[in-house]
Parts: structure tokens; C-alpha cells; sequence
């Protein structure tokens, strides 16, 4: 992927999809465009079949904040809003290198405040929201619950964190051991960040990479699932760590064997179906009082 030009490996990760199995039905399915910082910003919502109010998630895809996109993600959305009985909010923010951090950032939050706002009319109880996403989409979600805290708003019960970004650190022991030849590369991680940092911003700010934040006290609780065979193993087990230390509620499960994206491989993987439900039993159980997690109810 790294000789590749962003828009070819967009194309590559979208034909790719159809490879994942066909997507389940969902009693509810909606395109919607929302407002955003700079410019309106398409979600798709999921609705699970039941009765409202669901809890709900605001999810974001993976892909290096460079490729993917609500359609590669399409099947895994459906999956968790079934698996969950969860309100799933899928989130096309923008993508790098056209729009560099902190594009991607500030849609994803923004969408998270929109979801608080218009629970109600979403069929969302507003005190069960969680956010989640996959690699960079898990490091999107980990930052907005960050800003949450920061800026008092909104409330969260939880993230939900699929083998996440944290960190800008390329020679860790798992991503020396997993440079290559397990789906993620170490050179496609380089790829990545160089199309998504601006020139002269410092990889070290919280809002880029979470670990390097100096204070996770009164965050939301935490799931966090990394792969043992992924170059971002050791930083997603650290995060897990130190918001642990930090008094955060936190699961970990490192998954014995399994590569980066193994979850939304869930119809091909045994393994990557045991995540999905993990994800989804954390999204059931979760606590019906996000003033425990990170600011209060928008």
C-alpha cells in the first residue's frame, strides 16, 4: 500500500470489501449529512430492530485516517448494531491528505456532539452513548473522548477501542517483530502518518497520540482490543495500561494469533466474531450514567 497514491489504495480497500461476506439486514438504515466545522458531514445511521431508546455508538472506520470510508465498514456497522441492539452512527470524516489532523478530528467530534444532541429523535438514550472505532478510527474515538472530558460535553459511557492508534512510536517491540507480512506493515504506518500530519505539528500532542497525554483521569470506561500480530499490539496494550492507572474502568483482550482488522473480518475469522461480540456484550452492559464517564449529558 505505501507505493501506492491515496487514491488507489482507497479504491483497493473499497473492492476489497465485497470479500468480507454480504452485509446483514438491519431493520433501519439512513444516510444523513450533519453539520460540521467546515462542512456538512455524511453519517450513516443504523437501527437495530426492538424498541427505542437503544443505546447508541458513534463509530469510525479505520484506514489510516487516509482510505476507508462508511461503505468499507458497511458490514461491520450492520454487525455490531445487531450483535449490540445498538443505534450504530458510521462517520465519512474527512480524509488525509486532502485534509490533514485535525480535520478528521474535529468531524469526529463534532458528530459526536450532533448524536447527543439528537438522541431523542435517533432513538438514542442519551446517557448510553458510547464512541468506537478500528486502528486510526480507534485513535479518533479515544481523542474525542479526550475532548469530551476536556470540554465537559458530551457525555460518554464508554469507547470502545479495536486495536487503536496511540502513538506516533514506529520501533516498538511489536512493530519491529510485525514489520511486515501480517497485513499492516510497518512501512504503511509510516505511509499513514506521513499523509496525515501537517508539517511542523509535533506527533506528541494528546489529540494525535492519546498516549502521550498527561493526565486520562475521568475518562469513560475503556474496551480495548488489540492483535497479537499487529505492528500496534504493544501501543494499544500501553494505552489499556495507563488508563488503568489512571482509575478508568478498562478490559483488555489481546487476541492470541490475529492480525490488524482480524474484527471486521468477524464472517471469516472465528476470532474476529469473538471480538465483535465482545464489543457488543461491553456496548449492552454499559451503565445507563454517562456523568461517570467524561463530562456531562450534552
Amino acid at each position: 500500500m505505501h507505493l501506492q497514491t491515496p487514491a488507489e489504495a482507497r479504491a483497493t480497500m473499497l473492492a476489497q470489501t465485497a470479500a468480507l461476506g454480504r452485509p446483514e439486514q438491519v431493520a433501519k438504515v439512513e444516510n444523513r449529512s450533519i453539520p460540521g466545522p467546515d462542512a456538512d458531514v455524511p453519517v450513516r445511521v443504523y437501527t437495530p430492530v426492538g424498541d427505542a431508546p437503544f443505546a447508541g455508538l458513534v463509530y469510525f472506520h479505520g484506514g489510516g485516517w487516509v482510505i476507508g470510508s462508511v461503505e468499507t465498514h458497511d458490514n461491520l456497522c450492520r454487525s455490531i448494531a445487531n450483535a449490540a441492539g445498538c443505534v450504530v452512527v458510521s462517520v465519512e470524516y474527512r480524509l488525509a491528505p486532502e485534509h490533514k489532523f485535525p480535520a478528521a478530528v474535529d468531524d469526529a467530534y463534532a458528530a459526536t456532539c450532533w448524536v447527543a444532541e439528537q438522541a431523542d429523535r435517533l432513538g438514542i438514550d442519551r446517557r448510553r452513548i458510547a464512541v468506537g472505532g478500528d486502528s486510526a478510527g480507534g485513535n479518533l474515538a479515544a481523542v474525542v473522548a479526550l475532548m469530551a472530558r476536556d470540554r465537559s460535553r458530551p457525555g460518554l459511557a464508554l469507547q470502545a477501542l479495536l486495536y487503536p492508534i496511540t502513538d506516533r512510536d514506529l520501533n516498538t517491540p511489536s512493530y519491529l517483530k510485525y514489520a511486515d507480512g501480517y497485513l499492516l506493515s510497518r512501512d504503511g504506518m509510516a505511509w499513514f502518518w506521513n499523509h496525515y500530519l501537517p508539517e511542523g505539528v509535533s506527533p506528541d500532542q494528546p489529540y494525535i497520540s492519546p498516549l502521550r497525554a498527561g493526565d486520562l483521569h475521568g475518562l469513560p470506561p475503556a474496551l480495548v482490543i488489540t492483535a497479537e500480530c499487529d505492528p500496534l499490539c504493544d501501543e494499544g496494550n500501553a494505552y489499556a495500561r495507563r488508563l488503568e492507572e489512571a482509575g478508568v474502568p478498562v478490559t483488555l483482550s489481546c487476541y492470541p494469533g490475529m492480525i490488524h482488522g482480524f474484527v471486521r473480518r468477524n464472517r471469516l475469522l472465528d476470532q474476529g466474531q469473538r471480538g465483535l461480540e465482545e464489543m457488543a456484550a461491553a456496548l449492552r452492559a454499559m451503565r445507563p450514567d454517562a456523568d461517570e464517564g467524561s463530562g456531562s449529558p450534552a
